[in-house]
C-alpha cells in the first residue's frame, strides 16, 4: 500500500542555543511515519530551519510536540536576529510531493492551523495557497513589521486579526504563519563587505517585487559573527529563475559596487534538477537531460523494484523521489 507523504519545513526563531535546538528537533527523531531530512541553525539569522517528510497524521503530532518546546523555550521579547519573524515558531509550510496535491496540502494546513492555535493558544495566519484572504498570500505581508509591530498594533483590527486562535498575541511566542506552497530553494550569497546598504540595494535590484527577476524574493542581511553581509534569496520557482542566474545577478551587481562574492550556500534541501540546471548553464551543455545523471537513473530503477540501488556518494535526492520563511 503506497504511503502518501508531504514535505514540511518549519522555521523556528532560535539559532544560538544548541540545547534548545535539540529539544525542538527531538520530536522528529525516531518517529514512525516522520523522516527528519535536514536541520540547519544559523546564529546570525538566529533561526532554525528543519526539513521533514512524513505521513500527515504522525507529522502533525510531531509538529505539535516540537512547537510546545519552542513556545516554552523561546521568548521573542528578548530575541534578536537578522531574519524577519513574528513567532517562536515562525512559519510552518506544507509542500506537496509525489502524488499529494496542493489542494490536499491546503486542507491539511487549514485543519492543522485550527488545532495548533487551540492547543498552544498561539494565533495563526494562513498564507500562500492556504490563505483565506488575498492580502495574506504573501508571507512578507503577513510578517510586515514583525513581532514588534504585532505587539504595538495588537490583533483587534481587521488587517491584523488572525485566521485561527485567539485575537491576542501570545506574550512571548507571538504568532505563527501556517500555509501550503510549492517547493522553493533557499539560497544565500555572501559578500566580502560589511556594507549592509549595498546588500539591501542588490536585493532590491534582483527581486521580483522591485522589477527584478521573476519568482525571486531577496533581502540584505548583516552577518555580524562572520564580518560580512549576505543577499538572502528565496527562489519560489527555480525553473523560472535558476540558482545559477540568481548567483550571476548578485555577482554582477556586487562587482558594480566594487564588492567581491565570498561564496554562496543552499539552505536546506534542494532538488537535483536545480543544481544540474546550474551545471548545464555554467558548462554550456547542449542536449543534456536528467536521464543522463547516473545517480538519478539508479534511484528510478530502485523505485521500480528492479534492484537495490547502490547510489554513488555525493548524490542529491530529487524532490519527487521521496522527498524548506522564509
Amino acid at each position: 500500500m503506497t504511503r502518501l507523504l508531504v514535505e514540511c519545513v518549519p522555521n523556528y526563531s532560535e539559532g544560538r542555543r544548541p540545547h534548545v535546538i535539540q529539544e525542538i528537533v527531538a520530536p522528529f527523531r525516531d518517529r514512525r511515519g516522520v523522516h527528519l531530512l535536514d536541520q540547519r541553525a544559523d546564529p546570525d539569522h538566529n533561526r532554525l530551519v528543519v526539513t521533514l517528510v512524513g505521513e500527515p497524521a504522525p507529522l502533525q503530532e510531531a509538529l505539535l510536540e516540537s512547537a510546545r518546546a519552542a513556545v516554552a523555550r523561546i521568548d521573542l521579547r528578548g530575541h534578536r536576529g537578522a531574519h524577519p519573524r513574528i513567532g517562536a515558531v515562525d512559519v510552518i509550510p506544507f509542500v506537496p510531493i509525489g502524488r499529494v496535491t496542493m489542494e490536499e496540502c491546503v486542507t491539511l494546513a487549514r485543519g492543522f492551523a485550527e488545532r495548533y492555535a487551540a492547543e498552544l493558544q498561539v494565533p495563526v495566519y494562513l498564507y500562500e495557497a492556504a490563505a483565506r484572504r488575498a492580502d495574506r498570500r504573501s508571507l512578507e505581508r503577513v510578517r510586515r513589521g514583525q513581532f514588534e509591530a504585532l505587539v504595538t498594533e495588537g490583533l483587534a483590527s481587521e488587517s491584523r486579526a488572525p485566521d485561527a486562535g485567539p485575537a491576542v498575541l501570545h506574550p512571548s511566542a507571538g504568532a505563527t504563519a501556517i500555509g501550503a506552497r510549492p517547493f522553493l530553494v533557499a539560497y544565500n550569497v555572501n559578500l566580502k563587505s560589511r556594507d549592509i546598504e549595498a546588500a539591501r540595494a542588490i536585493a532590491r535590484t534582483i527581486r521580483a517585487s522591485s522589477g527584478g527577476m521573476p519568482d525571486v524574493k531577496a533581502v540584505g542581511i548583516a552577518l555580524e559573527e562572520q564580518g560580512m553581509v549576505q543577499v538572502s534569496i528565496n527562489l519560489t520557482s527555480y525553473r523560472v529563475t535558476s540558482v545559477h542566474r540568481a548567483f550571476a545577478a548578485v555577482r554582477e551587481e556586487a562587482a558594480r559596487r566594487g564588492i567581491e562574492v565570498w561564496g554562496s550556500e543552499i539552505y536546506g534541501m534542494v532538488p537535483a534538477e536545480a543544481l544540474i540546471d546550474a551545471a548545464r548553464d555554467a558548462l554550456m551543455l547542449r542536449d543534456f537531460d536528467l536521464g543522463q545523471v547516473l545517480d538519478l537513473r539508479l534511484l528510478d530503477l530502485a523505485a521500480e523494484g528492479g534492484f537495490v540501488a547502490d547510489v554513488p556518494d555525493g548524490s542529491v535526492a530529487t524532490e519527487g523521489g521521496g522527498f524548506v520563511e522564509r
